[in-house]
Order: C-alpha cells, then structure tokens, then sequence
C-alpha cells in the first residue's frame, strides 16, 4: 500500500479543522455599540484591586443607569513590580516579572492583585456589570524561555512561538506559528482560561494584521463556548482585504491612541470618513477611548519615568466645544463608547456630555453615519454628516461640524442639511437642548471645533 506523506500545514489544518468543526459558534448580542469603561487612559499599565474596586462601584453609580456595561482593565494587570519603600507606582529601577501560569498563560499580578479577580468580577455581575481585560497577540517571552507546556497537548511553548514576530511597542510576547501543531490549543487554553474566571470582554491587543491569529482566537471562544466579545486592537494596521476575518468579531479599532488633543479628533473623522462602508450591523468601527476627565493618574508628575505618551496626571485639555465635537462624531458613527478618565476623581460634567439620552440614542441607533457635504476654503473648514434612524423613516441625526481655527457662519436650506424640502420636521439641537423652528433658510453660528447636533424628525 502506498502511504502519501502529509504537509504540516495540511495536518495542522486539519487538526484545527477537527477541533473546531463539532464547536457551535458563539453568538454574541451586538445589536448596539458597546459602552463601558477601560482604565488605560487613567491608570496605564498599573491598575490595582484598589483603584478597579473604587472605580467599579463610581462605575456602577455613574455609568450603569445609562447603559454603561463594560468594565474593562487595560495592560498591564499580570505585572510583578518590586515597589520601593512608600512608593505609590512603579518607577526607575523597579525590577517588574511577568506572572505566568504552569501553561505559559498571564495570570494576575500578586503585587497588583493579591486576591485575583474573583471578588472583583462577582460584585461587578451582582450589579449587572460585565468584566474585559486587555490581551496582547501571541505568547509570553517568558513562556518561551521557560518552555512552558500547552495545556491539554505534549508540545512547548517553543514548538509554536515565532520568535521572528515581535510586536514593535511591547517587549512581552512573541507571535504564534498558526502553522505549528500546537498553536491553536495555547489559544484554545488563553480563552478556556478566561472564560472560567468569568471575562466577558476581551480587548486583543496587536493583532489586527494578523488575520490566522484572530481566527485562532474566534475558533478558541467556539471552542470554550464563551460568549466573550472580542475587540480587534490597535488601529493603525486596518486592512479591508481582512474584512471577513474581521468581521467574525464584534469590534475593531480604527485608529491610533486617542489622547485629549485637537488632532486625534481629527484623527476621528479621518478614520471614520475612510471605513463607513465597512461598520454597523453588529461590527462596530472603534474611534478609541473617551480621554476626558482626570487622566494619566499613574503619572504624577514626580513620577521619573514615562511609561505612554501624553504626559503627566492632569484633567483633560479638550474644551467643552471639542468635548461635544467629540461625542456626536462618535455617536453619529456609531463608535462604542469606553470612557477613559478616573470615575473615582473625574468632575460631574464629563458625566453630563457622556450620558446625555440624546446623543445615546444616536450611538445605540446602530447606523454608521456618512458625510453629506465638505466646506473648505483658506483656514475656513466645516463638514455636514447625517446618520439616519434604523428603522423610521424621514428621521435621524445631522451634525455640522466646525473643523476650522474660526467660527463659522452657515446658512443652509433642508436640500443641503439632506432633508426632503417637501416635509415639514420637528428639529432639535441637541447639546443646547432647544427645538429649532423649520424655516429656510436655516442660520447656525459654529465656535471653532465646535460643532451643531440636531435630531430630525418629518412631522
């Protein structure tokens, strides 16, 4: 008889084939944007059990009436630091490990979070909350120098690691070789892991140009039968020819890192303006974290070391026209809404513009808005976008946004603002909280970086 010899990718194939095929995939209920909160912005890579306990209970007050869900903890959480005396946050020479599991698995930091997860998640499901945390692509160094065991299988950390793909802006981790047997079972492990700790949010960090690894993550959720959302980071490397292997997740970051300045706002509407035809219907297109508020609490600014760009602990600098800007682009593109700043130590305002029920109700709507008209002339920039209502017709969300150094004065008719001429509407602007008489035509006065949000409605 004659024995064919089979490839290694062919068995890797079919092993993967053979794990997955008999697993029911996971529906997740993404209806809805997400909202929540992450801890990157305020707490970098050191959040602790204290500071996640504090800002899960301000979470429950502030943000959970309104629909917030999701409470995530960023980078960071599975870091030993050897703090010196009186030390409140890590700095210069403080020695840090990597806490690692028998498996070669990120297990929370003794330091960080001496008592785990557990308390943390089972208060957060007693109010309805649902736990996230942060994962980078691939494999722990450490578990490769160790040479940790898969679990479940007889190969190492070693047979799958790609020690050749490193991630440009983190030292941990190596890439998985989807073509090693092996690889697919760390994965399965990672998810299987988490799913038993009871996460319902995962942010998979350097990944997006990596589309056999998020396969591998997808066929792991399947595989633990988790109903985990998964959020594709970051969002520099988005690639539409990936767009289905994307699109077996629920989100995906399309942009850099979101700080609190003018140009990551305008980072925004780049994005946004670029992969319109690419989100809703249960995908969500990501513009980032919502940086407002006290930020960058881990870095006074005694602090020697800088660990992230954007500085030191302050309040954040956008003013309140950018910070209306800010959320009606997001909730006219249907991004999901993560707040960023401290819960604990963030003024009440920023809780006033990020659970205002009108601009909810134009990001829970589901649509992706798209741009209706650009004005630009010299310094003089403004931009007309329209999201309309998902299931009503002649109804919806118009922003005019001021994208320029100078105010602008604009006078526009309802074919310009893409209202049918031949209707009447009831019109409401938003942030000013006032009903717009429908009379042509129509005059706005738009602060710089300021934008108008109406809701319309045919009467």
């Amino acid at each position: 008889m004659k024995i064919q010899k089979v490839s290694l990718i062919g068995f890797t194939f079919l092993t993967v084939l053979l794990q997955t095929s008999w697993a029911q995939k996971v529906k997740i209920d993404a209806e809805k944007p997400f909202l929540g909160w992450n801890s990157w912005d305020s707490y970098g890579l050191d959040i602790n059990e204290k500071y996640a306990k504090e800002n899960l209970d301000a979470f429950i007050c502030k943000l959970k009436p309104f629909g917030y869900e999701y409470f995530v903890l960023d980078a960071g959480w599975y870091e030993h630091h050897d703090l010196k005396e009186d030390e409140k946050w890590p700095t210069d020479g403080d020695k840090s490990y990597i806490n690692i599991d028998d498996y070669g698995r990120h297990i929370p930091s003794k330091v960080l979070f001496p008592n785990g997860f557990n308390d943390i998640i089972e208060h957060a499901r007693k109010h309805g909350v649902k736990f996230g945390l942060h994962v980078m692509r691939g494999i722990p160094r450490e578990a490769v120098k160790k040479n940790t065991i898969i679990k479940g299988t007889n190969y190492h950390a070693q047979d799958i690691a790609d020690i050749t793909d490193t991630c440009s802006w983190s030292p941990l981790m190596y890439g998985v070789d989807m073509n090693k047997p092996g690889a697919q079972e760390y994965y399965n492990s990672i998810l299987e892991l988490h799913a038993g700790w009871g996460v319902e949010f995962i942010k998979y960090d350097d990944i997006v140009h990596k589309p056999r690894e998020i396969d591998a993550v997808v066929n792991a959720r399947d595989h633990a039968g988790a109903k985990i959302v998964l959020s594709l980071s970051p969002g520099q490397d988005i690639n539409p020819e990936y767009l289905e292997t994307y699109k077996k997740t629920e989100m995906i970051r399309i942009t850099g890192d979101v700080w609190d300045e003018q140009n990551d706002i305008e980072k925004g509407f780049e994005s946004w303006e670029k992969l319109v035809p690419y989100g809703g219907q249960g995908f969500w297109l990501d513009l980032d974290m919502i940086p407002f508020g006290h930020l960058k609490v881990n870095t006074p600014l005694t602090h020697n070391i800088l660990k992230a760009n954007r500085g030191y602990e302050r309040m954040d600098r956008f003013n309140y026209d950018q910070k209306k800007t800010f959320m009606t682009q997001r909730a006219m593109a249907a991004s999901p809404l993560f707040f960023g700043g401290a819960i604990t130590t963030s003024p009440n305002f920023v809780f006033e513009v990020i659970t205002n029920a009108d601009m909810l109700e134009c990001n829970q709507n589901g649509v992706v808005g798209h741009l209706v008209k650009r004005y630009k002339k010299g310094l003089m920039f403004s931009e007309i976008w329209q999201t309309p209502h998902k299931s009503i017709k002649n109804t919806g969300w118009i922003g005019l946004f001021n994208r320029g150094e100078y105010t602008k004065i604009m006078k526009l008719s309802k074919e310009e603002l893409a209202l049918n001429p031949e209707l009447s509407y009831s019109l409401y602007e938003i942030w000013d909280k006032r009903l717009m008489k429908d009379e042509e035509p129509f005059f706005f006065e738009i602060p710089p970086h300021g934008v108008v949000f109406i809701k319309y409605m045919a009467k």
